[in-house]
């Protein structure tokens, strides 16, 4: 935090300036991390034993995140173990919507956090003892900031990014897209009612993070689903 005025950070920019009081920063954030990071360390060390494959889902709100989760679920549950860890602010809506199809799940509210934190994920998967071979998604906080910055112990990060956002979010918010394994362009079939350059939305991914992988598919209609669970199994058979 500035110890001038509590701007938060010396990269503060105002009208693409840096702010003047910018280069003075307490360490409050690297020991935040720090303390993250060995908790993720945990985390990652107790699904390897267990051969659990974590995937992190993070987007904005709206993108379709529990949707395609649900869908997922739905047409997975027959070959997959899988559990959930659902974290929101407040309510415990989406842990309801993905309990309703036979998967254990558990809510983690953060009141005014603005993503969840390693700590957070452990607790919650010493409460829902997964089975060894599991396959566990972590449905972050609506938020394409804070939760980039913060390793839970998965294995992949997963954004969602849906065509009614704009094609511009790669580049708006680099450090999530920067962090992402994989990049899902979701609601492709509205793509012919809304403006959205699919071209330079993928442009702009590759941009900030050359090596991102790019799935284009419809959780509510199905389309190219099924490039999205190809590539869940082939991180399995890894």
């Amino acid at each position: 935090m500035c110890l001038d005025c509590g701007c938060g950070s010396e990269q503060v920019q105002i009208d693409g300036q840096p702010h003047a009081c910018g280069r003075r920063r307490v360490s409050i954030e690297t020991d935040i991390l720090a303390a993250n990071n060995n908790h993720a360390a945990a985390n990652r060390k107790l699904l390897s034993e267990k051969n659990i494959l974590a995937l992190n889902l993070l987007s904005s709100p709206g993108s379709g995140k529990t949707s395609l989760l649900t869908r997922t679920i739905y047409d997975l549950k027959n070959t997959h173990e899988m559990i959930v860890i659902e974290g929101d602010q407040q309510t415990t809506n989406d842990a309801k919507r993905i309990r309703a199809t036979g998967v254990q799940a558990i809510q983690i509210n953060t009141g005014k956090g603005c993503h969840l934190d390693a700590h957070m994920v452990g607790h919650a998967l010493e409460k829902l003892q997964p089975q060894a071979g599991s396959l566990l998604f972590i449905e972050n906080v609506g938020n394409l900031v804070c939760p980039a910055g913060f390793d839970l112990g998965e294995g992949y990060k997963v954004v969602i990014l849906s065509v009614t956002e704009g094609e511009d979010k790669p580049i708006k918010y680099p450090d999530m897209f920067h962090a992402a394994d994989v990049m899902i362009i979701n609601k492709t079939d509205l793509l012919p009612y809304v403006e959205f350059d699919l071209e330079r939305c993928i442009e702009y991914a590759r941009r900030v993070n050359p090596e991102i992988e790019i799935l284009q598919l419809s959780a509510t209609k199905g389309q190219g689903l099924g490039q999205w669970y190809d590539w869940i199994k082939t991180l399995e058979k890894a």
